[in-house]
């Protein structure tokens, strides 16, 4: 009964995955405003708040601004696209807080060539997968 309720759960995440991906495709760029005009400010998103601003006001053909209806379901936010939740490490020690079912190791940036591969043999013989090795 436990593994039905598991695999239930699972199927119920991946389904709610493929409408995040279908969100997604929808979701426009945010651009900032008058970004295009003025290179030093860039295409970063930057809430808009002047006085007078149509983006702010939401007029029409200005460009779209982020809102609650973009967002992913909550049940698969900050879940990667196979459904696991990514878990940084940065020594051998981080792996005994993995669960492998649910979660993967994101070996951080600043980890050096000997601790990595040291992380990785640790994290085969446990059975975690390792996104970036």
């Amino acid at each position: 009964m436990i593994m039905l309720i598991k695999h239930d759960v699972k199927k119920c995440v991946m389904s709610m995955l493929r409408i995040r991906k279908r969100i997604k495709k929808k979701k426009p760029a945010f651009r900032r405003q008058e970004g295009f005009k003025h290179a030093k400010l860039g295409d970063s998103w930057r809430r808009p708040k002047g006085r007078h601003s149509k983006l702010r006001m939401r007029e029409k053909s200005r460009g779209k601004v982020p809102c609650i209806g973009y967002s992913s379901p909550k049940s698969v936010r900050g879940l990667d696209r196979f459904g696991y939740r990514e878990i940084r490490v940065f020594n051998v020690r981080d792996l005994e807080n993995i669960n492998p079912e649910e979660e993967v190791a994101v070996i951080s940036g600043t980890v050096g060539k000997k601790k990595r591969m040291e992380i990785v043999k640790a994290a085969e013989q446990k059975k975690i997968i390792v996104k970036n090795f």
